[in-house]
């Protein structure tokens, strides 16, 4: 492949640049350094994803862009350039506590750029097998990264996350194999098989009984990696444990991908007349994630654990919306993946900067934020508000379209979902009033005082989350409605 094809692909030149970047930062001498280029190149991989609004590429066999996945790429780059910023002073912190070695601090990014990689090989992939291969991929370069502080409690944690997330992905790849077995009498052997742009036209020719065997399967195999209750248990710990910058992807990135896959083999499953309907199971799930979440937000001593639950209690929700379906109801989950995306990654920017500053994660011995720091409590007052569904904020109008589209069509179903999303917001209330308000507190035992540049790297990012989902909820523009009501009638 030469530089020209490169330049003259740009999803090819997506994918090229983290992976490139990958094994240059991996043998960079110095981390200081390595912060830096993870930035330029994080941020030169978001712009050549805008480049995909102007001219798409011709699919291939192995990737393509449409409207449903070109958002979601460009979505991902921007989180990963943003999180990169804030990268950079956390990092630095890290090692001037004495918490990461040379060698560690070298690891993550490289790790950090491999993981951006995998998830946008995931989102691009035209074949089910090579997205299927791009999650697991996904999965390993997190373990790592929960991992890397060593100690008994982030291994535990990330021995934890592989195991049941490997389960998962195995059951995935049988769901995978049972669509290629449905597929494969219509579309012949090989990749014809596998790509997405050749199935979804023949989608209605395959063997239901095996397409509706092959959903059980995936639902539980990918739903694993959205954290849908029951199969959530790996990411509390895995937030709770890593770095709080791989938090802030694994919830506003990883998830979302995970979804993706799951929602591509839905709309192979509502082509084919004949399977049975994918959307009950999907709202039964999104409930139970609901709920479940909900009543964990009560008891949750911990700062990081306290908001890895509320992304499931968001997963749940983005899951219902998608399994009632109907333009109404995917418009909503769409948009709701996206301020969940930017709201809950602003919301552990808050989170590695209160826990740096403070040096502990039990929420008893946080108060006071908005006195003691007031930039940095603020912005998580006003992220919380956020993603505890208050107007006038983008979660607030995603979340009032999924009642308002349940209750147009299944009136029953949206008092459980009205309820557990009061559950929730009842949680974050109690929990995190005192965080926010109370009396601060009189010993500081963190990282020491931060630098101006590592408190602009740190607090930058997180402003600019909370007023892309402010004016989101105030205005959506145009051109981005459409785009959303496009993919929403293909998602059906």
């Amino acid at each position: 492949m030469t530089l020209a094809t490169l330049f003259d692909n740009p999803l090819l030149l997506i994918l090229a640049i983290p992976l490139a970047s990958a094994g240059f930062l991996a043998v960079l001498p110095s981390w200081r350094l390595a912060s830096w280029l993870n930035i330029v190149v994080s941020g030169t991989t978001f712009a050549a994803s805008l480049s995909l609004f102007v001219r798409r590429p011709e699919p291939t066999k192995l990737l393509f862009i449409d409207d449903f996945n070109v958002y979601l790429v460009a979505l991902t780059t921007f989180v990963g350039f943003t999180t990169s910023l804030f990268s950079a002073g956390y990092i630095a912190r890290e090692s001037a506590a004495a918490r990461l070695s040379d060698l560690h601090l070298r690891f993550y990014h490289s790790m950090y750029q491999a993981f951006l990689f995998t998830m946008l090989l995931a989102l691009s992939a035209n074949n089910t097998g090579v997205m299927w291969v791009a999650v697991e991929a996904a999965t390993l370069t997190t373990v790592l990264m929960v991992s890397l502080y060593r100690s008994r409690e982030a291994i535990e944690a990330a021995w934890k996350y592989f195991i049941l997330c490997s389960v998962g992905i195995g059951l995935a790849l049988f769901g995978t194999t049972l669509v290629y077995l449905a597929a494969q009498p219509v579309m012949g052997d090989g990749a014809d098989a596998m790509a997405w742009t050749l199935l979804i036209g023949q989608a209605a020719k395959f063997q239901p009984d095996l397409l509706n065997l092959a959903f059980v399967f995936l639902l539980v195999g990918y739903g694993t990696k959205v954290g849908l209750a029951p199969l959530h248990a790996w990411l509390p710990d895995a937030h709770a444990e890593g770095p709080t910058p791989i938090s802030a992807v694994l919830s506003g990135l990883l998830l979302n991908v995970a979804l993706y896959a799951l929602l591509r083999f839905k709309m192979l499953i509502a082509a084919n007349p004949d399977t049975l309907a994918p959307g009950p199971l999907m709202v039964l799930m999104g409930l139970s994630s609901l709920f479940l979440s909900g009543f964990m937000l009560m008891r949750r001593g911990d700062i990081k654990r306290l908001f890895a639950y509320s992304s499931i209690e968001h997963m749940g929700v983005i899951t219902f919306a998608f399994g009632m379906g109907g333009p109404l109801a995917n418009f909503a989950g769409l948009l709701h993946m996206t301020m969940h995306s930017l709201t809950k990654s602003g919301i552990f920017f808050a989170v590695g900067a209160i826990t740096q500053n403070l040096g502990t994660k039990r929420l008893n011995e946080i108060t006071g934020l908005t006195v003691s720091h007031p930039a940095l409590g603020w912005g998580l007052a006003i992220a919380v508000l956020a993603i505890a569904g208050m107007p006038p904020m983008g979660v607030f109008m995603s979340e009032f379209l999924v009642v308002s589209s349940t209750f147009a069509r299944q009136p029953l179903l949206a008092v459980p979902l009205i309820i557990g999303l009061l559950i929730a917001f009842a949680a974050l209330a109690t929990r995190l009033t005192a965080m926010l308000f109370g009396d601060p507190q009189p010993a500081q035992r963190g990282h020491g005082p931060a630098s101006g540049l590592s408190t602009a790297l740190a607090y930058g990012p997180l402003w600019l989350h909370v007023a892309l989902v402010m004016v989101a909820g105030l205005y959506l523009p145009a051109p981005l409605v459409a785009w959303f009501e496009t993919v929403a009638k293909m998602l059906g």
